[in-house]
């Protein structure tokens, strides 16, 4: 074969190389994707439930929940977590995986879930508390609300304790808040309108009731344990 044959030989399989390498699918780099379907999805569907519903978290799509919540307070959470709750920081510069862009990409699809209309008016109590809670009345507005379905106390009823030490150590102040206000509608816990008909919670009730759970937390979330597995009676911690 001649210089020149080989030389055009060469370019062929070049071409036929390129050629093969456009038609091939590249995966983007990780910190070039902002779909927010694909960013969700991978990020906080785990938690937040597939189009922001049915999670073991607060319902993103949940129109109470941005009614209240702006793109300032959906920015912090997702880009710094949320301190005390199993909320983890997603930008990278506080320890994540999501660029910024990636984080604005995030914030927008969360806001595209708006609809005010589902509200029929209401106007949801602040994100925030707006007064100080006071525990001892909380006692009286959890009667009026909230025992009917959580049971004397709170110790569980038709449905579960919410005095569990082992659940108040896992949700911040906030995040109480955030579940006397926006329930469990599709699990059938109702939100501030729903407890008592014809008369929702005002937002002091709410700052009680969530003073009343504070108290509850234990200073040791899962102790003391109980005396027979202290002293090995049924075979166990010694």
């Amino acid at each position: 074969m001649n210089r020149g044959a080989l030389l055009l030989s060469l370019g062929s399989i070049l071409l036929m190389a390129c050629r093969s390498g456009a038609d091939l699918d590249i995966a983007p780099v990780p910190n070039d994707v902002v779909a927010f379907d694909v960013l969700y999805a991978q990020n906080c569907a785990g938690c937040h439930g597939s189009g922001g519903k049915n999670g073991a978290a607060i319902s993103l799509a949940d129109p109470a929940f941005l009614a209240i919540a702006d793109d300032a307070v959906i920015r912090r959470n997702v880009t710094s977590g949320v301190a005390g709750t199993p909320m983890p920081a997603f930008a990278q510069s506080a320890g994540g995986m999501l660029t910024d862009r990636q984080i604005d990409a995030v914030v927008h699809g969360i806001r595209g879930w708006s609809n005010a209309r589902a509200l029929g008016g209401s106007t949801p109590p602040s994100y925030t508390a707006l007064a100080a809670g006071d525990a001892q009345r909380g006692v009286e507005v959890y009667r009026t609300y909230c025992l009917s379905c959580h049971g004397a106390e709170g110790r569980g009823g038709r449905a579960g304790s919410i005095v569990d030490g082992s659940y108040l150590a896992l949700v911040s102040t906030q995040e109480l808040r955030m579940n006397v206000i926006l329930g469990r509608p599709a699990q059938g816990a109702p939100d501030w309108r729903g407890d008592v008909p014809g008369k929702p919670m005002s937002e002091q009730e709410i700052s009680d009731v969530v003073a009343w759970l504070e108290a509850q937390r234990p200073a040791t979330p899962g102790q003391p344990y109980p005396a027979t597995m202290l002293h090995g009676e049924s075979g166990g911690m010694r």
